[in-house]
């Protein structure tokens, strides 16, 4: 029996975030300019038709499933990558921290920019569209956040963590954690997050925290062939 989080894309669109998602019972994605999370309902033709489909122009779709990725014929990988799908083990506290704000629409931009200069993983402009996002600001910089990406009925992926290179190693990003931690385990949600297997660091740290690998998982950025 397959596990909701095996198929972390198919089964937030297909259900908590079902109203951002475009295309039909075969395919889905995030629109674009959220995130370039899709995924096919099956293996068969028809799906891996549609999947293609979804991909337009330049833009890469991005891939996450426990099973093997196939890819459809239409499509090329740009990006192939082994993930561990790491999930809390136990709730966590609600963490009391003054330095900590809420990012709203005015924050995007200073958002994008830290997310860009230290690659947490696919950010745009209209990340928040997914969930709420956290940040510390210092000497009128954003210099830390995280926040909420895919949901599941009962889970929620805690995503874009990550601290500016001028104030690292000062525990910011654990505090980060911690902190969306609690607001999703006050929710009623289970947190989990993704990272790369090669990062064998992140892990650690993620398993020094309270999280557990729940399943190795691929991922792939494709787009369409005829756009090389």
């Amino acid at each position: 029996m397959t596990h909701v989080l095996d198929r972390p894309a198919w089964n937030a669109l297909a259900s908590v975030h079902a109203s951002l998602a475009e295309g039909s019972s075969l395919a889905r994605r995030y629109p674009p300019s959220i995130v370039p999370f899709a995924a096919a309902a099956d293996d068969t033709p028809e799906s891996l038709e549609a999947l293609a489909a979804l991909a337009s122009g330049p833009d890469v779709l991005a891939l996450v499933e426990a099973r093997p990725i196939t890819v459809p014929a239409q499509l090329e990988t740009v990006l192939e990558a082994s993930l561990v799908q790491m999930i809390a083990k136990d709730p966590f506290e609600r963490l009391d921290d003054a330095r900590i704000e809420l990012l709203g629409e005015d924050d995007a931009e200073d958002m994008l920019a830290l997310a860009t200069l230290t690659k947490p993983g696919p950010f745009t402009l209209r990340a928040q569209q997914l969930g709420k996002f956290w940040g510390i600001r210092m000497q009128g910089r954003l210099v830390a956040m995280a926040g909420q990406r895919m949901r599941q009925p009962g889970f929620a992926e805690l995503s874009g963590l990550c601290t500016h290179p001028d104030f690292q190693g000062g525990g910011l990003g654990k505090t980060m954690l911690r902190f969306v931690a609690g607001e999703i385990s006050a929710s009623g949600d289970t947190v989990y997050l993704h990272s790369y297997s090669s990062n064998v660091g992140a892990v650690s740290l993620y398993r020094a925290m309270g999280f557990s690998v729940r399943s190795d998982m691929n991922f792939r950025l494709v787009r369409r062939a005829d756009q090389a």
